[in-house]
C-alpha cells in the first residue's frame, strides 16, 4: 500500500470525511424530499457532489478549530 507523507493528513482527513458525510446526509436529505422513485440514484448524485464541493473546504477550515476546541475540553492524562 502506498503511505503519503505526514503533510498530507488534514488534506487527506478532510476528503474522506467531507466526502462519506456529504453521501450519508444527502441520501438522507434527498430520500426526504423526493422519495425512492427511478431517478433516486441521479438527484442523488447530483446532491452529493454538489454538497461535497461545499463540505471539503468547510471541513479543511473547521477540523483544526474542532481539534483546538476538544483540546481545550479534555484533561491531559495524569
Amino acid at each position: 500500500m502506498i503511505r503519503l507523507p505526514a503533510r498530507f493528513e488534514l488534506p487527506l482527513f478532510a476528503l474522506l470525511l467531507s466526502g462519506l458525510m456529504s453521501l450519508l446526509v444527502s441520501g438522507v436529505a434527498t430520500w426526504n424530499a423526493v422519495g425512492l422513485y427511478a431517478e433516486f440514484t441521479d438527484k442523488w448524485l447530483s446532491a452529493w457532489l454538489n454538497s461535497w464541493l461545499v463540505a471539503f473546504p468547510a471541513v479543511m477550515v473547521v477540523a483544526p478549530l474542532v481539534r483546538k476546541l476538544v483540546g481545550r475540553c479534555i484533561r491531559a492524562k495524569a
